[in-house]
């Protein structure tokens, strides 16, 4: 009976050891268990901005604080390109995309419409030889990229964006375009998430460039805000959705429509339309954020909180300085607390990741 008792014993201290350190005494019976705390922000040197929200979100989710906001009020939105995946590899990772996919895929380049081909044309020659882009280019790529997509299937998209960002990472070594995320803003949703925040992503990219990226790091595709193409049925031709009745045989896929760009003004407008709650946290790092900061700021119900990221290491990433110490002192003006990847981050992509030259072929 003794040796059963002392083996039982045994046996629920090794299954104990998942969430807690268990130590057992076979003298008195006795379980000391002793709970594991997570540690967060490992790859945050201290610094104002981490600070700052670490003081905002231990206030907002104090029941016992005059400011504290339910859960479902606890609503932060974040930018991608530039706020927690790099931007600087030549330059947005949709820009890249599409250059390669009109002049090097052989699938397409050689049937892709001449206004596609010419706004490829200019990215390749800002990105290898400093030549400025044209006036109002985020909606000429916009067009460009509805068209230079159109036909495929959403899953047919997903693996085709995929398939790029497995490429290496122009200009580093030992990463991928998909693995290029800041390894310490991860952190943020990680922290905002066991702290009861529901996170979105809130991008001027194409919404579903966005779910595939963003997949890895377990952000939902309902969390996802971005550009937008018109979707139709497989067999839904010339017929408009109102007027057609989608079979159990079809499929959705992409046009040549664009709805909208996803920049300024216009997320604000999609996080009222899609979310239905003004923000409490936003994160960016581009005047394209500053009106989805504002709109958060606005919120009179709540404490609220803005931060913008300034690209300022030349070190480990390609930024240019003087137009990271522009934005800093613009940012503060505008009272963003404001987030320094050179002086803040241990590390921005991992240890192991370093910066190259780029190279073209």
């Amino acid at each position: 009976m003794i040796k059963n008792k002392f083996l039982i014993l045994a046996f629920l201290c090794v299954i104990a050891q998942g969430a807690v350190l268990t130590s057992c005494s076979k003298d008195n019976d006795e379980k000391t268990v002793t709970p594991v705390a997570k540690e967060y922000f490992t790859l945050w040197n201290q610094c104002e901005a981490l600070t700052t929200l670490k003081t905002y979100v231990e206030d907002v989710t104090n029941p016992q604080s005059t400011n504290y906001i339910v859960a479902e009020d606890r609503i932060a939105t974040f930018d991608m390109d530039g706020t927690f995946v790099g931007e600087l590899y030549p330059t947005y990772f949709e820009y890249n995309l599409i250059e390669y996919r009109v002049l090097d895929d052989p699938s397409y380049r050689d049937i892709a419409p001449d206004d596609v081909r010419e706004t490829a044309q200019n990215i390749r020659d800002f990105v290898r030889s400093g030549k400025a882009l044209p006036d109002h280019f985020d909606m000429i790529h916009a067009r460009a990229a509805a068209k230079a997509y159109a036909g495929m299937t959403l899953a047919e998209f997903d693996a085709y964006v995929k398939a790029y960002a497995a490429t290496p990472a122009n200009g580093f070594t030992n990463m991928t375009y998909g693995q290029s995320f800041y390894k310490p803003m991860l952190e943020v949703f990680d922290y905002l998430k066991d702290n009861g925040f529901a996170c979105y992503v809130v991008s001027g990219s194409d919404r579903f460039v966005c779910r595939a990226l963003v997949e890895s790091i377990g952000i939902e595709p309902n969390r996802v805000i971005g550009m937008d193409v018109v979707l139709n049925s497989s067999k839904q031709g010339d017929n408009v959705g109102v007027d057609y009745t989608m079979g159990k045989d079809e499929y959705l896929v992409r046009t040549d429509s664009l709805i909208l760009k996803n920049l300024k003004t216009n997320k604000v407008r999609q996080i009222t339309q899609e979310i239905g709650k003004v923000p409490v946290l936003s994160f960016g790092n581009s005047s394209g954020d500053c009106a989805m900061h504002n709109y958060c700021l606005s919120n009179k119900q709540h404490r609220t909180a803005t931060f913008m990221l300034v690209a300022d290491d030349d070190v480990r990433d390609h930024a240019d300085l003087a137009e990271g110490a522009k934005r800093e002192a613009k940012w503060r003006e505008a009272g963003y607390t404001v987030i320094s990847m050179k002086n803040d981050f241990k590390t921005i992509y991992g240890y192991g990741v370093e910066k190259t030259a780029f190279t073209f072929e």
